[in-house]
């Protein structure tokens, strides 16, 4: 059985190790526990060019790796491994990987949420070389172009919207004749003359992984099962998220679609334990909201062990 931390960190995506960050400068030994989606999201992007301090942008995975370099400077210990399960109502709290246990004092759940995917092939070679799930990250690269827009939902119908700033033209794919999406957001969309649909559609491929470049979609109609090659410089799939929160479910509260509610700041409904980043938040999604919400569950947390009688512990 290893020592009692003062701080257990899940995740270590810009949440996780911006709170390994501040909690290692408040001397508080974090241990943080990076789980098998090292990095988080920005590990699959390519050039970053809206986080604060890179005027001429950063590759998302050279971001996190001096993110890591940074907290373990101030004293973070890193672990790989993957979290398999979490004791919320013990106390201390007790997690567990594969190969070892831990008992830590507080709790910091980063652990992002994953964009759902088509699952093709061409889509994960060409994830951050033309595929994307986030218009507000990439959407400047594609000024003057044709894109297309996967999914029928109100986050479908907004990047759609958005991208419009920029592309040319934007085709949107949705299986269904029928979109999901509010009315308002189906209008809004239907009103854009840059908008145009490819409803009762599927995406069967992404061209051009030989390349590492998308070229072009191709589409099969549901209906008549023909296939139509759409050319296009980007594909923006945007069927959802899924919050990384099945360790946690029944101990924690959460809302309707899985998400981590928190409250007064980074705090949940299980004192000790707070949430940060992509698993907290279904609105913004971005690196720089989830390393300001990573800041504040590791001031939360210092503050909760300063009421916690001899709170440092052995590590």
């Amino acid at each position: 059985m290893s020592s009692t931390r003062n701080i257990a960190i899940i995740g270590s995506g810009p949440a996780g190790l911006t709170a390994a960050l501040y909690s290692a400068r408040a001397n508080l030994n974090p241990l943080v526990i990076e789980g098998i989606e090292a990095g988080g999201q920005l590990m699959l992007t390519t050039m970053v060019e809206n986080y604060p301090g890179y005027r001429d942008g950063i590759m998302g995975p050279h971001l996190m790796a001096e993110m890591r370099a940074q907290s373990e400077k101030f004293g973070a210990a890193i672990i790989q491994g993957n979290v398999t399960s979490v004791d919320l109502c013990a106390k201390p709290f007790v997690i567990k990987t594969a190969e070892e246990e831990f008992h830590a004092k507080a709790v910091i759940i980063a652990t992002g949420a994953s964009a759902r995917l088509l699952g093709l092939p061409s889509e994960r070679t060409l994830m951050g070389h033309g595929v994307s799930t986030c218009a507000t990250c990439d959407g400047y690269f594609f000024r003057g172009q044709d894109i297309g827009v996967v999914g029928g939902g109100d986050s479908a119908m907004e990047e759609a919207i958005f991208l419009t700033r920029f592309a040319t033209k934007v085709t949107l794919v949705h299986r269904r004749e029928a979109l999901r999406a509010s009315k308002i957001m189906q209008d809004k969309a239907r009103a854009n003359p840059k908008i145009v649909w490819a409803l009762n559609s599927e995406v069967d491929e992404i061209k051009d992984s030989g390349r590492g470049e998308v070229t072009s979609m191709v589409l099969r109609h549901n209906k008549t099962g023909v296939l139509t090659e759409v050319p296009v410089s980007g594909v923006f799939v945007a069927i959802g998220h899924t919050p990384n929160t099945s360790l946690f479910r029944g101990q924690i509260e959460m809302d309707a679609n899985g998400y981590i509610v928190t409250h007064d700041g980074a705090k949940t409904s299980v004192a000790g334990v707070f949430a940060c980043g992509d698993v907290q938040d279904h609105i913004y999604r971005q690196a720089i909201t989830a390393a300001g919400t990573g800041c504040m569950a590791a001031i939360d947390a210092e503050h909760f062990l300063e009421n916690i009688p001899e709170h440092l512990a052995t590590v």
